[in-house]
């Protein structure tokens, strides 16, 4: 792919990135005074000095290390391979909504769909150490939500955040797609347990990281990665969490940049429960199903994507249904409980003994092929 910029502007960037004593609310400062980053490494000395301490000023004005040259050349040679990029303050592309944040990213390095950072997002994150229903619950939320157009946001950890992104893939190419914002550099997968989940994602999605690359997991670089997560969202769903968890920072994050925070309730037993109990009593909106999210985002203003076209529907005017399931699928099982009369999601779940997540999972795919149909009152039926 050919670089999209100028190498000697796009060099002073990545260079900048590698800067250890710049953090990101620094470099932002540097640019709104310098302008570009080729211009803060020709500023003088004592024009940086006003800034920086004289030591960091007087060495950005020296030419680069042997070895940061060698990081800036791998890194040009890996923006060079299709569907790589690197996306900098600069950009028209770069993402309005990180600018709500004090410290935005000054540069993200991309591997995908960078069309998804323009889609309406929700973030969905939880506990590494899920429970099997709470992953159930974040598959089918982000299922259900992608298929509506929604761009499912999440940082790639085990447990919740992994499902979520898996969730969102299986609802298909022409659904919202996902987002997986790393704490490592974009070359690292971290945990290596979802090495695959991570090429899948680079191939149907969207990874991003501000890291430069070769950058390995360090504890304080995932609150970093936590604030783009959740400001590229509009809303924030936290699947399971305990009482101290990355997932609450990701929420209160949210919340202060006046993002929606959603929370879904469990056992008063489980300590994975304890953390979206606290949030909802804080103020965060107790949902259900993914439709509560929906609704609770239109009465906010906040509005909805256009449907997503998918291929079964494309040139018709009803969507086209797939073969019968069969008797023993989730599907089957599903419209045999639902019988030839309108019902409630309540009664389904009397009816199946199924946990909320995985009703609101099959019902969205049967909705969306055209089986079922949802009525203004709130019950499905068949539409045949």
């Amino acid at each position: 792919m050919p670089l999209t910029a100028d190498e000697h502007e796009l060099r002073a960037w990545i260079r900048l990135g590698l800067e250890r004593e710049l953090d990101a609310a620094r470099i932002r400062e540097l640019l709104a005074v310098f302008g570009m980053p080729q211009d803060i490494y020709a500023a003088s000395t004592g024009s940086l000095a006003r800034h920086l301490d004289s030591d960091l000023a007087a060495r950005l004005r020296q030419p680069p290390d042997a070895d940061t040259l060698t990081a800036i050349d791998g890194a040009l040679a890996w923006l060079r391979e299709p569907s790589h990029r690197l996306l900098t303050l600069a950009d028209p592309d770069y993402p309005p909504s990180l600018l709500a944040l004090h410290d935005p990213p000054p540069m993200l390095y991309l591997n995908g769909r960078v069309e998804l950072l323009r889609r309406p997002a929700i973030a969905v994150v939880g506990a590494r150490s899920a429970t099997a229903g709470g992953m159930d619950n974040a598959r089918a939320f982000a299922h259900y939500l992608a298929q509506r157009g929604w761009c499912v946001v999440s940082g790639l950890a085990s447990g919740i955040d992994a499902a979520a992104h898996e969730g969102a893939l299986d609802a298909g190419p022409d659904a919202g797609g996902t987002i997986a914002v790393l704490g490592t550099g974009i070359d690292v997968v971290y945990p290596a347990r979802n090495r695959a989940l991570a090429h899948r994602t680079a191939a149907q999605g969207l990874l991003a990281s501000e890291f430069p690359l070769g950058t390995r997991a360090l504890p304080f670089f995932f609150p970093k990665r936590n604030r783009i997560v959740a400001a590229l969202s509009r809303g924030v769903l936290v699947v399971e969490a305990a009482r101290q968890s990355g997932s609450l920072i990701t929420a209160r994050l949210a919340s202060e940049l006046g993002r929606e925070v959603f929370a879904i309730p469990g056992s008063i037993h489980s300590p994975l429960s304890r953390g979206c109990h606290a949030l909802i009593r804080q103020g965060a909106k107790l949902v259900e199903s993914g439709e509560d999210i929906l609704e609770e985002l239109r009465q906010s203003g906040l509005g909805l994507p256009p449907a997503p076209v998918h291929e079964a529907t494309k040139g018709t005017h009803a969507p086209t249904r797939g073969p019968a399931p069969s008797a023993g699928s989730d599907a089957g099982i599903l419209l045999r409980a639902l019988g030839h009369d309108p019902v409630d999601t309540d009664t389904l779940l009397a009816r199946t003994q199924w946990d909320i997540g995985r009703l609101n999972g099959q019902l969205g795919m049967l909705e969306v092929s055209g089986a079922i149909q949802r009525g203004a009152d709130g019950r499905y039926s068949r539409t045949g």
